[in-house]
Formats: structure tokens, C-alpha cells, sequence
């Protein structure tokens, strides 16, 4: 299981049959659904009749998932990444192509932004309540907190190859913020083994898609409305043959005597965000890049977050909270997206 991120991508829509292929009456849209990594994931899959057993394939993700969890779950015990937590040794050990896949990727993703992805800071995400364990009776002391960041940070994190390692023993790795992004990857490249060409795959909120519906539209997804008391559409896009990842901070979170404290936490200062942006939408071939990239930039903040983006080329549409209502904000790159 990993922490919950909140599901801020919520509807697949079809639309606007006119502008796109007709309709072919021998395909058909099949729909996969269970649980993985403490949220639940639906696949569409659009087939010719029956010639892809669809059962079999189910289990075949099944299988893929199971062994993700294996590998990067904080909450399994036995998982390789727990076990590499929970162990003082220095000395590089092997890893699963899986698990070096992700760490190089939130290696190179914590570096481009800076430090503001940094897959270290577990210890802070569980000081504040947001890990495997309980929520605090108290707000963290300065002095806890001054001790928790003194394990954190990827410097610390060594892969070379296959081989990780630590440099200091208590450090702690937590793949939350990226890792269901990486299942979603696995699972489109699985099921386009299969034969598949045509699907929508969704992990707790982050998608990829490729090629059309069975009515021959392409899919159409909705990004919600950033607000906790209710769940309605706030932007529809086209995200084309790409990953769509979103990140904000509205959902998971508590209040302490009228302080809100966010599930997303800046390695900085040690402390949830605190700023007016509240969500990031980040498109993308690849879903775990995107899921990481929504993270890293809801850390920023709405100013460092678009110039960030529009300075590395990506496709990202910002929501920021004001007193006159909401605020959104895209790059040029995004634009092509939009309904």
C-alpha cells in the first residue's frame, strides 16, 4: 500500500462522435477494475470480439501489481523497499529492475526540480501522519522536526546500475509520489504486449491512454474541481496518446485548532505547503514522469511551478486559490489539450 493521493483526474467522457472515426460495431469496450496500492485502478480496453481473452489478461495484471507492491510498498514489511529501510548496512545491495527503473527516475526528477521531489523524505511524511503510521496527538516540535530532515535527502541515495545503497543508516525511501505513476506505465506496457492498442489505464487518480474509444472518439477525461465537499468537473481534456497525472493538496489533509496541515510535504522546511496553489496537472508519455512532476511542482508554488515548467518544456495546467474564486493558468505546450 502507498500513501493516497488524491484522485483529482476523475471521469473518462466521450464527446463530439462527428469529428472523429466512425463507430465499429465489432470492437467493444471492457472494463477491468480491483485494487492496488491501497487505492483501486480501472482499465478500459477495447477488443475485436473476443480476441483477447480479457479474463487472462486481468490476471496478468493482477500478477504485475502484486509484484509492484512486493517491491515498493512502506507498508509490506517483506517488500525489497522496506527491507532496504529497515536495514543499517552501507554496503550497495542488487534491486529489481522495477525498483531501480523508479529510484533513477525520482533521482533524475529530484535533481531537475531542485530537491523539491525527494522520494527521502519519509520521515517527515510520517512525522506529520501521513505514512504508515498514526497521525500525531501533537504538531511536530522544531526539535523533531530538525531531526527528521537530518535523514533525508537524495544525496544520500545511491544507484549505480543495479546497486543501491545508503550513506547514512536511518535513511528512509518512500516511492509514494511516483510509484503508482510507474503501475500505470507497467500495465499499458503490458496490456500493448498483449495486443491492445486502444485503452485508458487508471492507478488512484494518475492515467495513460492510447489510440480511441469503441465508438472510434478519442477519450476524454475531466479534471476535478479542487474543492473537499464535493466531487463535480471543473476542465475536460484530450490528452491525445499520453499520461495524465494530477496532484493537489485539498484532499488529504487534517486541522489542528483551525490549522490545516497538508499531506504534501516541502523537504525544505520540513513542513506541509502552505501556499494558494492547489492543484497540477501534468501531461506526459509516461505516467510515473508525470506523477512525479505534479508533485514536484504543487511543492513549488504557482509561480515557481509554471515558470518551471514552461522552462523545461512541459505540459502543466496550475490551479490556484484567491479570494475572488479560483485561477487557472496553463502552458503553451498544455494548451493543445484543452476542449
Amino acid at each position: 500500500m502507498f500513501n493516497i493521493k488524491s484522485m483529482v483526474v476523475i471521469a473518462v467522457l466521450a464527446m463530439f462522435s462527428g469529428c472523429f472515426p466512425s463507430s465499429d460495431q465489432s470492437k467493444q469496450e471492457v472494463l477491468l477494475q480491483g485494487r492496488t496500492m491501497g487505492t483501486t485502478y480501472n482499465i478500459k480496453v477495447v477488443v475485436e470480439n473476443d480476441a483477447i481473452d480479457t479474463e487472462k489478461l486481468q490476471l496478468g495484471i493482477d500478477a504485475l501489481l502484486k509484484q509492484l507492491n512486493q517491491e515498493m510498498s512502506t507498508y509490506i514489511p517483506t517488500s525489497e523497499l522496506s527491507l532496504f529501510n529497515n536495514s543499517d548496512s552501507l554496503v550497495p545491495i542488487e534491486i529489481s529492475v522495477g525498483l531501480q527503473r523508479v529510484i533513477k527516475e525520482a533521482i533524475r526528477l529530484g535533481s531537475l526540480s531542485e530537491g523539491k521531489l525527494d522520494v527521502t523524505v519519509g520521515p517527515l511524511v510520517n512525522l506529520w501522519g501521513f505514512g504508515p503510521q498514526y497521525r500525531p496527538e501533537t504538531i511536530p516540535s522544531d526539535t523533531q522536526l530538525e531531526a527528521a530532515r537530518a535523514r533525508i535527502g537524495l544525496n544520500k541515495l545511491i544507484l549505480v546500475g543495479n546497486k543501491l545503497n545508503k550513506t547514512i543508516p536511518n535513511l528512509y525511501v518512500d516511492l509514494s509520489t511516483i510509484a503508482k505513476g510507474y503501475g500505470v506505465d507497467l500495465v499499458a506496457e503490458y496490456i500493448e504486449q498483449q495486443g491492445v492498442v486502444n485503452y485508458l489505464v487508471e492507478i488512484g487518480g494518475e492515467m495513460r491512454l492510447k489510440g480511441f474509444k469503441h465508438t472510434g472518439e478519442l477519450w476524454h477525461v475531466a479534471i476535478e474541481k479542487p474543492v473537499d465537499n464535493e466531487r463535480s468537473v471543473h476542465q475536460i481534456i484530450i490528452p491525445k496518446d499520453n499520461a495524465v497525472a494530477t496532484s493537489g493538496d485539498y484532499r488529504i489533509y487534517y486541522e489542528v485548532e483551525g490549522q490545516r496541515f497538508s499531506h504534501i510535504i516541502d523537504p525544505d522546511t520540513g513542513k506541509p505547503i502552505n501556499h494558494k496553489l492547489v492543484s497540477v496537472t501534468v501531461i506526459h508519455p509516461s505516467s510515473m514522469t508525470a506523477d512525479g512532476l505534479s508533485t514536484a511542482m504543487m511543492v513549488m508554488g504557482e509561480e515557481k511551478a509554471l515558470a518551471f515548467a514552461e522552462e523545461n518544456d512541459l505540459a502543466a495546467y496550475i490551479i490556484s486559490k484567491s479570494e475572488n474564486g479560483f485561477i487557472e493558468q496553463s502552458t503553451v505546450k498544455f494548451m493543445q489539450y484543452l476542449k
